[in-house]
């Protein structure tokens, strides 16, 4: 008998708790319902941007040559590529690595294997123009100029960006300050602010030459970079206040 009632007191006990705990649950969720996001707040960008001299040159050299097989093709590709490289090296001011190396065959009406073909390619770097053409002017005596494309290097990226940080966020805190107002607040504060660059090259340029003949003066190559886009944006939020 005593176990029995022992059972009937805790049912009646959690019977009599239940009602206390159902109604406390409403409470919490009208809580988490009456929660929002603050007003006034704007979401805003600025951008800064400035034109800058391209000063990377990239001269892409190539050799292309077909033979009856694989292995002659490809000793006389490495030859011609480490024979540029070499020439390369000399140069302090130009660095040079290889390029796309491809070797492939070739058949003839009836789909049988007729012979190989194969190009290699040398990548010269600088920012020494004249240093950098002069080589390829050499080097074109054996190997073909197959394209040349200029660019912005880091640091000189990074510098135009550090002048345009102070432009971009002036120009951030004056639009900020500008819509707080028509909007009829007196001012505002900064609640997150993100600053970002990059730059938009244009199309690179590309243009062949046929290889000259042994002993022959090399042409002068004369190239001009042109001109990247350097771009800061300031992105972010603020609170408007009274």
């Amino acid at each position: 008998m005593k176990m029995k009632r022992t059972t009937a007191s805790l049912v009646l006990a959690a019977a009599a708790a239940a009602p206390f705990a159902l109604a406390a649950l409403p409470a919490r969720a009208d809580t988490v319902m009456t929660q929002h996001e603050p007003a006034g707040v704007l979401s805003l960008s600025a951008q800064a941007s400035t034109d800058v001299p391209q000063d990377v040159v990239e001269i892409t050299l190539f050799y292309e040559q077909e033979a009856h097989d694989a292995a002659s093709l490809t000793d006389a590709l490495n030859r011609h590529a480490e024979a540029a490289l070499k020439q390369a090296r000399g140069v302090s001011d130009v660095t040079a690595h290889t390029g796309a190396f491809t070797v492939y065959p070739t058949t003839d009406r009836d789909g049988h294997l007729a012979s190989w073909r194969g190009r290699t390619e040398v990548v010269l770097e600088s920012r020494d123009f004249a240093a950098a053409t002069k080589l390829a002017g050499q080097i074109n005596a054996t190997m073909q100029i197959g394209s040349v494309a200029f660019s912005l290097s880091p640091e000189a990226q990074r510098k135009a960006a550090d002048a345009l940080t102070a432009d971009a966020i002036k120009k951030f805190r004056e639009q900020a300050d500008s819509s707080a107002h028509a909007f009829g607040y007196s001012g505002y504060t900064i609640r997150e602010v993100n600053v970002g660059s990059n730059n938009a090259p244009p199309p690179r340029p590309m243009f062949a030459m046929r290889a000259m003949a042994a002993g022959s003066a090399p042409a002068p190559l004369p190239v001009e970079g042109g001109k990247s886009t350097v771009t800061v944006t300031v992105s972010g939020s603020v609170q408007m206040t009274r």
